[in-house]
This record gives structure tokens, sequence and C-alpha cells, in this order.
């Protein structure tokens, strides 16, 4: 199990860190833009504009700070899509602090 985590994690950069949520982004996934969302067990599918749930869900207050960070990084987000989608890695965005 772990194996088969680590290669799944090594098609999904990490994009971010913040109290306990990891957002990452697949490379050359599926359209509408969005990037993944984890907080313990719970995993979300979150687009990028507009910000919404697109599958799964989270807490609200892990949800809540997900919205508000994506919020901020709309366009951070958007190139890392766009960067993706060429084959090139994501950069790092800043967590919420």
């Amino acid at each position: 199990m772990a194996d088969a985590r680590a290669s799944i994690w090594a098609d999904m950069p990490e994009v971010s860190r913040f109290f306990g949520i990891v957002i990452r982004m697949y490379f050359d996934d599926h359209q509408p833009p969005h990037f993944h969302a984890f907080y313990g067990e719970n995993e979300a599918q979150v687009g990028i504009d507009p910000i919404n749930v697109l599958n799964g869900s989270l807490p609200n207050r892990a949800a809540s700070m997900v919205f508000e960070w994506a919020a901020l990084h709309q366009r951070d987000l958007m190139r890392n899509w766009d960067r993706l989608h060429s084959d090139q890695m994501v950069e790092r965005i800043e967590p919420l602090h």
C-alpha cells in the first residue's frame, strides 16, 4: 500500500501545506482546472474558477480554509494548472497563515 501511494504522489506534486491540509495537483489532469485537497482521510477536488467542490468532501473548517487559500492564490493555481499541462513542475504556493 505504501509503495502504491508513493507512486501516486510522484504523479501528484504537492503545491502547498497548511494546518494539516495538503494541496496537490496531477500532471495532465482532466478538465475543469482543479486541485486536490487532503485532510486526514478526507479528499476533495476543488475547482479553481469558480472555486467550488467538484468531488469529495472535507470537514467544514478545513473546507473554509481551503476556499480562503484558493481565493488568495487563484492566479497562482491557474498558472500551476497550465504548467502541469505543459509537462512542467508546479511552483510552491505560500500556505495560509
